[in-house]
This record gives structure tokens, C-alpha cells and sequence, in this order.
């Protein structure tokens, strides 16, 4: 029982300091009841690098995990990040907002799956300072404003129950006075996104977040190609997408939406 205890105590120290990074479809969630009586078998399945969660009255109360080192779980959440995953499980938007809450890494919550963000190089922070600038000047006496990553978004889609929550690059936010709730969080719909592309992140965001964003409300979506040196610009209208243009190095950027923005596309890739 000494080991047990040691076992259930260092699991719910991982949880808490980690957020439960090792999420596995295998986990079981059984009655605390049922733990006792079948105490070795669940030793067992743990030790096998599976999970089980033990319920009391109802309710979680421990979950059992693989007893691991915190250089082992240092590597895990490293090599997760590099693949732009959270391990592949499928969760419920309140299971992600207790596991977002709990943890200090950046993660998206995307069609039910965690993803995990990598940070980003120089060169995509070149490009994103070089937006902002350039839109904060073209916002000034305009009812709107843009903000930069980290910043949650809960993008609410058209017909579907489950909202995403993910951390635009930039965004264009014109819904303030009534968007922002009693903890000083964002709850709106932003009218302009921008993801400026990686090579970890390309196909979520020309497909996942095109997606989200085009059903979610969202009037206008940037994807910024630091490879190409060019701009894909998106318009949408009534939840589909109205227009496209891409821009190239020496063409100037016409937004869709925003009257009068208008941005030289080399000055986006100074360095």
C-alpha cells in the first residue's frame, strides 16, 4: 500500500504541474471501490503506460498514471511540441478549459483535439511586428483594435455546438464594448485573423483554421507565407468564402473589409 500511495501521489503532482500531458484513449475510469478490489490488475494496467481514473461519489478524484521522471516528462512535452500535438486524444471543450487552466504551455483546442504550439523564430516575429505596426497605425480613431498572439479566441461555428479555441497571430477585434467578460477575457468574433504559416503549423492553418475561422463569423483571414514572400487573402460572407487574392513581393495588399487598409507586401518581410 506504501507503493500504491507513493504511486497515486506522484501521478496527481504530475497532473497538476503538467496538465495532464499523457492523455491516451486506453484510460479507464473506474469506482474507487472497484480500485481496492481489483488493486493489483490496475497496477498492472498503469504499468503498461496506460491511465485510470478513480471516481468517488460520482465524481474524479485521482487519475493513475506511468510513474515518470521530470527530465523524461520534460522530453515528452518538447518532442510534442515539435510535432504540433497533444498526444492525439480527443477531448470535450470542458475537459480542455480544465486542462488550459492548469498548464503554462501554449495550446489550441481545434475540431475536439489539443494541440500544442512551438514557439516561433526570428522571422516570424519580424513579419508579425511588422503587421501590428502597420495596423495599429491604420486603427487609430477607429472603433477597433489588434491584438497579438498569445491571445485566446473561442471561435464559435455555424452550427455546431462545440466552439475551437485558438491564438491567432494577429487579429482585428471591432467588438470590444460588448466582447470582453468579467475576467478580461476576449469571448468575440474577431473580423480580421492572420496566421503567418511554419512548417509545423502549415496545414492547420490553410485547412483547420480557414475553416474555423470562415464559419465562425470571421470577415477576413490573412495566411502570410514567409517562404514565398506573399499574402493569401481570404473573404468571406454569409459563412463561405466570397474572394480570394494572393499577393506577391512588390504588389500592395487591398483588405477586403477594413476601407482604406492597404499594406506594401515587401515592408510585411523587412528584417
Amino acid at each position: 500500500m506504501r507503493y500504491v500511495h507513493h504511486c497515486i501521489i506522484s501521478c496527481v503532482m504530475l497532473y497538476l504541474s503538467y496538465g495532464v500531458i499523457n492523455m491516451k484513449d486506453t484510460t479507464k475510469v473506474i469506482t474507487a471501490t472497484e480500485f481496492k478490489v481489483n488493486l493489483g490488475r490496475y497496477i498492472d494496467y498503469v504499468i503498461d503506460n496506460n491511465e485510470v481514473v478513480i471516481t468517488k461519489n460520482g465524481k474524479k478524484a485521482v487519475r493513475l498514471t506511468p510513474y515518470i521522471t521530470e527530465i523524461e516528462q520534460y522530453y515528452l512535452v518538447k518532442e510534442k511540441a515539435l510535432d504540433y500535438q497533444y498526444g492525439g486524444k480527443k477531448v470535450s471543450y470542458a475537459e480542455f478549459m480544465e486542462i488550459y487552466e492548469k498548464s503554462e504551455l501554449r495550446m489550441e483546442y481545434i475540431n475536439g483535439e489539443i494541440v500544442l504550439l512551438a514557439s516561433p523564430d526570428t522571422f516570424h516575429q519580424d513579419i508579425s511586428g511588422n503587421i501590428f505596426v502597420q495596423l495599429r497605425e491604420y486603427l487609430k480613431d477607429r472603433n477597433c483594435k489588434v491584438f497579438y498572439a498569445p491571445f485566446d479566441v473561442h471561435f464559435i461555428k455555424n452550427e455546431i455546438d462545440t466552439p475551437d479555441v485558438m491564438q491567432p497571430d494577429l487579429l482585428i477585434a471591432c467588438d470590444l464594448d460588448n466582447a470582453v467578460n468579467e475576467k478580461g477575457r476576449y469571448m468575440g468574433t474577431p473580423t480580421l485573423c492572420i496566421e503567418i504559416l511554419s512548417k509545423s503549423t502549415r496545414s492547420k492553418d490553410m485547412v483547420d483554421k480557414l475553416n474555423t475561422y470562415m464559419l465562425s463569423g470571421v470577415k477576413e483571414f490573412w495566411i502570410v507565407d514567409p517562404k514565398k514572400h506573399s499574402v493569401l487573402v481570404y473573404a468571406f460572407k454569409d459563412f463561405q468564402i466570397d474572394e480570394y487574392m494572393t499577393y506577391k513581393p512588390g504588389d500592395t495588399l487591398v483588405s477586403y473589409f477594413f476601407d482604406g487598409l492597404e499594406v506594401v507586401v515587401n515592408e510585411i518581410f523587412e528584417q
